[in-house]
């Protein structure tokens, strides 16, 4: 059963390909139901593919395969709240590693172009207690692609200012 407030997310082809390599990567994730098409439609024939029912890190997601006409852009990301480094590495490795593309200030896209936003914590604390804290903060992650822990405590800290 659909939630009643799901995040649906046209595919070309690969709802079904991409909802398993999200449920493989992010804990609190599944692939629930794959429905197939009833019939033929503009993009696919009766029997495709043609919905997906999986959740993203507890997020209800329907992915739907509508055909090449609308592409995914940065207007919409998962963000991913990681507690340390390893967690970061292990998240932005698995989209960058897997066909997808590195952005800037923990930005990423997968292999469909789907955008995430691997954030440690300590960025959002950092940027939460305002002042000089959130200012270095954010100079600091302003140079990098995938956050840096280590560089974001230390300019929490002041350390190399």
């Amino acid at each position: 059963m659909v939630a009643k407030n799901t995040i649906c997310l046209w595919y070309d082809k690969e709802a079904e390909e991409a909802a398993r390599f999200y449920a493989g990567i992010f804990p609190d994730s599944g692939v629930h139901a794959v429905h197939r098409a009833p019939g033929d439609y503009p993009s696919g024939k009766e029997g495709d593919v043609l919905m997906v029912e999986f959740t993203v890190a507890g997020i209800a997601c329907l992915g739907l395969n509508g055909g090449p006409a609308i592409k995914h852009n940065e207007a919409f990301s998962f963000q991913i709240s990681t507690d340390d480094q390893e967690e970061t590495d292990r998240y932005w490795n698995a989209i960058v590693g897997h066909g997808g593309q590195e952005s800037a200030c923990g930005w990423c896209k997968d292999q469909w172009g789907v955008s995430w936003q691997i954030t440690p914590r300590v960025l959002m604390e950092a940027m939460a207690a305002g002042g000089a804290e959130a200012k270095r903060a954010f100079d600091a992650m302003m140079t990098m692609h995938k956050i840096d822990v280590a560089a974001i405590e230390a300019a929490r800290r002041g350390a190399g200012a």
